[in-house]
């Protein structure tokens, strides 16, 4: 008697691997994309925010002519260096009177074509009190200031702040901004800039801590009547390069918080300054 034995070929394993594939440009690709989100977001703040300053800087130095506005100048000269685009500045140059088409203004080495626009917009400023002792002031530039006290409401009442006076906290004032090359004789040079400047309307002056170790930065303080005489004179030191001229609102006393408390008001701050119609937010901190 015969067995038979029947044989049959059994199928190759294939081992699986359940181990997470590697993406490597995938994750590249995403790192990528959200970096240039952000710069997008920071882009378009400065650029909302630029049209803000201009409107703020000639109506304070009294007209849209660099030649004799000089805040506007040294404001325009800041934006240049930015990237902000010459259609933008035009426009906002625009805002200023209602200049009509094919109407220029030229700025040395900047020249821009103004476009009509339909309205000059309101600055209004807001006073808030935040977590229950830091006082805020949100200086807006709007054409519609119902829009934009519901929308800095909406963003004030989910972060421990409201409307209220706080006037009193604060003292306006003028503050230019200037550079000087670091060097032997630069206390000289100092004292001889801070003699003209308080000849020319400056009450006070501080040496800012040192960022570069070529150059120093000083701020002049004056009444808000003096900015632009100010400005003036120390764009006319050779020995100075002007960095910035604006008014803005000085705490009179610093006010302390908690940990906790800092963390929200760093978010609340953040939040109003991305709104497109605030043009500055100063504080008690």
């Amino acid at each position: 008697m015969f067995l038979r034995i029947r044989l049959v070929a059994s199928p190759a394993q294939r081992y699986l691997s359940t181990s997470q594939a590697r993406c490597a440009g995938h994750n590249k690709w995403t790192k990528i994309k959200q970096k240039k989100g952000a710069n997008d977001a920071s882009k378009s703040a400065t650029y909302s925010r630029a049209t803000q300053d201009i409107l703020v800087a000639a109506r304070t130095g009294g007209g849209v002519d660099p030649s004799k506005n000089t805040v506007l100048a040294v404001v325009l000269k800041r934006l240049k260096a930015q990237d902000v685009p010459k259609d933008n500045i035009a426009k906002a140059l625009a805002k200023v009177n209602d200049l009509t088409p094919r109407q220029f203004v030229f700025i040395p080495t900047l020249p821009f074509e103004a476009a009509k626009v339909k309205s000059s917009g309101d600055t209004t400023t807001y006073e808030v009190i935040a977590c229950n002792s830091v006082g805020m002031i949100i200086e807006c530039a709007t054409d519609n200031s119902n829009r934009t006290v519901k929308a800095l409401r909406e963003i004030l009442n989910t972060r421990s702040a409201r409307m209220a006076p706080v006037g009193f906290m604060f003292q306006r004032r003028g503050i230019v901004t200037v550079g000087m090359d670091k060097g032997d004789d630069f206390d000289d040079r100092l004292d001889a800039v801070a003699e003209m400047a308080l000849l020319n309307g400056a009450v006070d002056f501080e040496e800012l801590p040192m960022e570069s170790e070529s150059q120093s930065q000083v701020k002049f303080y004056c009444e808000t009547s003096e900015l632009s005489e100010l400005t003036n004179a120390l764009t006319q030191e050779p020995s100075v390069t002007l960095i910035g001229s604006e008014l803005v609102y000085n705490p009179l006393e610093k006010t302390q918080v908690s940990d906790e408390d800092d963390e929200v008001l760093e978010e609340l701050i953040q939040t109003v300054e991305a709104h497109d119609d605030v043009v500055r937010v100063s504080t008690t901190l």
